[in-house]
């Protein structure tokens, strides 16, 4: 019965995970749409696993027999996960690490992390709280208005947690990767959540002058040998200046009651466990 549980549950995940992907010009119900093809496998699959690891080995579901072959394939599936978590979360605590060595200076009166190399490069780095690194060649690259909007940019992503939550969606990311249009749906979440950041920005900045930004950014070179510097994806560049100068509400700002009902809809494997004797 613990097989028949795993393969329903891959059979869940593939069948969502094929299905026909149309990403709507209307970003709040496309971010709602990705987020939940997203999420919706893995988490089936964890909490599959899970049922299975506390039902154990012997017993019965059902009048079915439970199999040790059906608890190893839980096992390595959970242990996938597990090494996955071990290996990102090492990895954020190295760039903390990294980040907390460079010199802290106010620019544009905001405290950041200063990198001494030519190309232009922000972000937030680190996680709950993470802090703004900016390099040298962003205050080169772009005058004062471009920066202050860079940084509002900067400070969208920090307020709505976005190095947080992001963190655990490239975990679930991680050891699922094998799903079907897993790469499609990871970078169309990264693409809402720069539109995003860049949309809560225009209501300090103007969008014009953002969209400047990102032109003067993309054209300048990204080489920098720091390991927590991200290229920036021009392919992204078309549908962020489109989205900035459409006037169109934020790409999201809530999640409706659908996704969460939706992802509890996940935790149904639990249910089986009362069931198993």
């Amino acid at each position: 019965m613990h097989l028949i549980m795993i393969l329903f549950a891959l059979g869940c995940a593939f069948l969502l995970r094929f299905a026909q992907l149309y990403f709507s010009s209307n970003w709040r119900q496309r971010w709602q749409k990705s987020l939940f093809l997203f999420i919706f496998p893995p988490l089936i699959l964890l909490t599959t696993a899970l049922a299975v690891l506390c039902m154990g080995t012997s017993g019965e579901m059902l009048g079915l027999q439970a199999s040790w072959f059906s608890y190893i394939l839980a096992m390595a599936f959970l242990g996938s996960a597990v090494f996955s978590l071990l290996k990102l979360g090492y990895q954020a605590w190295r760039s903390m690490q990294k980040i907390a060595t460079y010199p802290q200076k106010y620019i544009a009166g905001k405290l950041v992390r200063w990198l001494d190399f030519e190309s232009p490069y922000s972000a937030q780095i680190g996680l709950w709280r993470p802090e703004l690194v900016v390099s040298k060649g962003l205050l080169d690259t772009l005058d004062k208005a471009q920066l202050e909007a860079v940084f509002a940019h900067e400070q969208a992503h920090f307020d709505c947690r976005d190095t947080f939550y992001f963190f655990w969606m490239g975990w679930l990311y991680s050891f699922t990767a094998w799903l079907p249009n897993s790469e499609i749906l990871w970078q169309d979440l990264l693409l809402c959540r720069e539109i995003r950041a860049d949309r809560i920005a225009t209501k300090q900045v103007d969008a014009l002058v953002l969209a400047e930004s990102l032109l003067a950014v993309a054209k300048a070179p990204m080489k920098s040998s720091a390991s927590f510097c991200t290229p920036f994806y021009t392919n992204r560049l078309p549908l962020r200046i489109e989205a900035l100068l459409a006037d169109s509400e934020p790409a999201i700002t809530t999640t409706n009651w659908w996704f969460w009902s939706g992802l509890v809809l996940a935790m149904l494997p639990w249910a089986t466990i009362p069931f198993h004797y």
